[in-house]
């Protein structure tokens, strides 16, 4: 382990300094090598799944591991759009002229070595590798027991296009074995060598990454994501914009998991909205309110309005008014995504000033919490914390900065 920290730390000092052209050859190389592979990937996949089926995991769990064909080619389309990205390395962010003739100069650079730490999501090697690369980091991934055969796959597929572009191929590692211990010489640093940490799971790995953590980290906390119908919410707008935020994919962090209604239209959107939900087999837990429309709702517990389901399940709740609404999402939320549906522009206004969420969202799903959907070309995870980086997590976001100080001849009195 300590060994593949080094031979990152190395590779990374190479990739850091090579040309964006370099870089997105590489990339488009990977991208032509997932193609390539495909057969194999999805034969690694199948196993991983047929163990995960073994296991008992939830259907929710078995979509988020799951590869297809159409998913593969995703994958490398993914890794092709972020070849495409301008280059985030050495854009020149600020500059300062001062009085004694100094220029200083504020210049985007690699972050150096990202640990990235996943469990279920082949997916996250191919994005999490691909916006490394571009960005001029090493990156090495630690992929959950589960999506471990299919990650390695990628992985292999990502090396080949760094060899094949004439880079080195270790500037993108897996780590060769599925112990836990490994997950904590990662969050030790490896020696030093791993300059941040993102890590990509539920609640138990976010926990012990925060609590175990030697090196900086990217905060992921779970998706508590809501969707709030405001007093002016167009109902059949809610019933599209729910609907989709919810069951889409429910396994993802930006699926819904609580709605929220205003009492002030409870009477007419309540009942069409909870109706629509579990006539799509969605089971809803609710208040006493949501109770009351359809006999099919079960009670909610205070853990309910906590939870990350990643299923097809939503609680449920009438608030008095947005400023309900909004004490709800800030007492039971994770600063993920959250949405308001209203034709009301200031209430709107004020649900996304108030609301304290890295995305926060006007008449719109919350699975648009994905940085393809933001033009980011993939993304290496969606950010909660408020350090650096916010949202989905980009090339931009994989970059810090140095100042360059331009003079000729000054000295400091």
């Amino acid at each position: 382990m300590l060994d593949i920290g080094r031979r990152a730390r190395k590779a990374g000092r190479i990739l850091a300094l090579a040309s964006d052209a370099e870089r997105a050859t590489a990339l488009r190389n990977a991208a032509r090598a997932i193609r390539d592979d495909a057969d194999g990937l999805l034969a690694a996949n199948a196993e991983d799944v047929a163990e995960a089926r073994a296991a008992g995991r939830i259907e929710a769990f078995i979509d988020r591991l799951q590869l297809t064909p159409a998913r593969v080619e995703a994958i490398a389309s993914a890794v092709e759009a972020v070849a495409d990205l301008p280059d985030p390395v050495g854009r020149l962010l600020a500059t300062f002229n001062r009085p004694n003739g100094l220029v200083i100069e504020r210049v985007a650079v690699p972050l150096g070595v990202i640990g990235v730490i996943f469990e279920s999501r082949p997916n996250v090697a191919a994005d999490a590798g691909s916006l490394c690369v571009k960005a001029g980091n090493a990156a090495v991934l630690r992929a959950g027991s589960e999506s471990f055969r299919s990650a390695a796959r990628l992985v292999a597929a990502l090396r080949t296009g760094l060899e094949q572009a004439g880079l080195p191929a270790d500037a993108v590692q897996i780590v060769p074995v599925r112990d836990r211990d490994a997950v904590g010489l990662l969050l030790g640093g490896l020696e030093g060598t791993i300059d941040v940490i993102v890590p990509r799971g539920g609640k138990g790995l976010v926990g012990r990454v925060q609590a175990e953590a030697r090196v900086p980290v990217f905060a992921h906390l779970d998706g508590v994501c809501h969707v709030y119908v405001h007093a002016d919410a167009d109902l059949e707008m809610a019933r599209t914009v729910l609907l989709n935020a919810k069951l889409r994919r429910t396994g993802i962090c930006g699926a819904a998991e609580t709605l929220l209604v205003d009492r002030a239209v409870a009477g007419t959107h309540l009942k069409p909205l909870v109706t629509a939900l579990l006539d799509a087999g969605c089971e809803v837990r609710g208040d006493a309110a949501t109770q009351a429309v359809d006999e099919r709702v079960k009670a909610a517990t205070d853990e309910d309005w906590r939870t990350e389901y990643e299923d097809a399940i939503i609680s449920a709740k009438v608030v008095d008014d947005i400023a309900a609404a909004i004490d709800h999402i800030e007492t039971y939320g994770s600063h993920h995504t959250d949405s308001i549906i209203t034709a009301n522009g200031d209430a709107a206004v004020r649900f996304q000033r108030e609301v304290d969420s890295a995305i926060v969202a006007h008449n719109a799903s919350t699975q648009f919490a994905d940085g393809g959907e933001f033009g980011f070309g993939a993304e290496i995870g969606i950010a909660t914390g408020r350090m650096h980086a916010r949202g989905p997590v980009g090339v931009e976001q994989l970059t810090s900065f140095k100042y360059r100080i331009h003079g000729n001849g000054q000295t400091r009195p």
